[in-house]
């Protein structure tokens, strides 16, 4: 079985619970504690500052960090930047200096890693910042100039990223890089196939340490040989009939699988990843930038189980039936539940996947429309994930994992919804992230 990453430290991150996104490099989104919505009541604080608000990572206790970029896809040339904020407030405490991006607009991220230090990638360029003043201590350009969608420490503290590839665009190239000088460890890696979905990693209590990273056709396996990051025999084919499905977002890594929904490359992503550079348009987007849209596709959307150590016993499961179906984040498994829950940001939709038989199920519907990384908290069984409602308004709402049931929806004032993450606080609150808003709700 898959380790729990709330439940195991990872030596190439800084001891906190939530040191990178999604919580831990198995990409589980899982917290510690109860959340207990039903015997509370939400408090919200919401601060609107005009900035593509990403991720936010928890250092020391209550040492928050926000990274994020600009929206600049027309106008002044893009940045990224880092800001230390207010656990309650959410007020920037300290911001970094502007991060070159190469010109690039997507969403990067940020780590706080074992050596101290707050490592933020945005768009081909990835910056060391001090954690008090956020001042930049090193800065490098990537070897691929494109946007960059994600990076991970692994276990001896070596960073590893790659850059965005939609299908027909090459092969993505993955970067693995020294955390305290930032150069390059061993060559970088060129997949053949482009890979558009954020790598997640494994290390076994064997010491084998693997990374997996979701191709145009295959989801990908990388051994961690030394300084050498090799391509593995485990890979498994999801997609074929490339005018019914799109492309894999990110993979999460829990109970004895792989778990990763495909339908990702929607129209606004199409836009975004087929300009130079990326996100960058001579006269403004407009609705090309809008999720909402039309998927490009007939196929309804797909969740895959990939079984770590069979993968003849892969499956999927289309929970929603609906054609056209699509998303901009990827799945969550919860094994204390044997549970998966998948949604269609498009259709609209979200479900409950009973995976504990041969066959999986779904059980639960819920009328939400989801569209970011969740968390999970499984000691009271409660997901937190947004539902972007019919009159443009982004809550959060409070589900019961077994059930399916509402437990409470909260309004935050957010009018924009994106594939943004979420992120446990560890007092009974969560923290969210999206374009020109971020926010924390509290249950007391």
């Amino acid at each position: 079985m898959i380790e729990l990453d709330r439940m195991t430290r990872h030596p190439g991150y800084w001891p906190s619970p939530w040191p990178t996104e999604c919580g831990g490099n198995r990409r589980q989104k899982s917290a510690t504690g109860r959340l207990d919505a039903a015997t509370g009541t939400a408090e919200v604080c919401t601060r609107h500052n005009d900035r593509w608000n990403v991720m936010i990572i928890e250092r020391d206790p209550g040492q928050l960090y926000m990274g994020g970029t600009m929206a600049a896809f027309t106008g002044p040339p893009p940045f990224g930047w880092v800001q230390r904020i207010d656990p309650v407030s959410l007020e920037p405490i300290v911001t970094s200096p502007e991060l070159p991006c190469g010109d690039h607009v997507w969403c990067g991220a940020i780590i706080a890693h074992a050596n101290g230090s707050i490592i933020s990638i945005n768009g081909s360029y990835i910056h060391r910042l001090d954690p008090d003043d956020l001042s930049i201590m090193v800065e490098r350009q990537l070897p691929a100039d494109r946007s960059h969608n994600g990076m991970l420490a692994l276990s001896d503290g070596t960073l590893i990223t790659k850059d965005l590839r939609l299908e027909g665009q090459g092969g993505t190239t993955i970067t693995r890089l020294d955390p305290d000088t930032l150069e390059l460890v061993g060559e970088p890696l060129l997949l053949p196939e482009g890979s558009m979905g954020r790598i997640a990693a494994d290390l076994s209590t064997s010491g084998a340490e693997h990374v997996y990273v979701p191709g145009s056709e295959h989801i990908w396996r990388l051994r961690v040989e030394g300084d050498a990051l090799e391509v593995d025999e485990w890979r498994l084919r999801y997609r074929s009939e490339h005018d019914r499905w799109g492309l894999a977002w990110d993979t999460c890594l829990s109970g004895d699988s792989c778990w990763v929904m495909d339908c990702g490359d929607v129209p606004s992503v199409r836009a975004i990843h087929l300009t130079e550079p990326n996100g960058r348009f001579d006269t403004p987007p407009g609705r090309n930038v809008s999720w909402r849209l039309p998927a490009p596709w007939d196929g309804a959307q797909r969740l895959f189980r990939i079984p770590l150590d069979d993968l003849s016993n892969a499956s999927s499961i289309e929970p929603f039936g609906v054609g056209g179906g699509g998303v901009i984040a990827p799945p969550v498994h919860v094994p204390e539940f044997d549970m998966a829950i998948a949604w269609d940001s498009i259709n609209g939709g979200l479900a409950g996947v009973d995976t504990s038989g041969v066959e999986m199920e779904a059980v639960w519907h819920l009328d939400v429309r989801a569209s970011m990384q969740p968390v999970v908290f499984p000691e009271s069984g409660e997901l937190v994930i947004n539902d972007f409602t019919a009159d443009g308004r982004d809550d959060l709402v409070v589900v019961d994992v077994a059930s399916g049931t509402l437990i409470d929806r909260v309004d935050i004032g957010s009018r924009i919804a994106n594939g943004m993450f979420l992120t446990a606080g560890g007092n009974r609150d969560v923290y969210y992230c999206t374009t020109t808003t971020l926010a924390r709700v509290t249950w007391r």
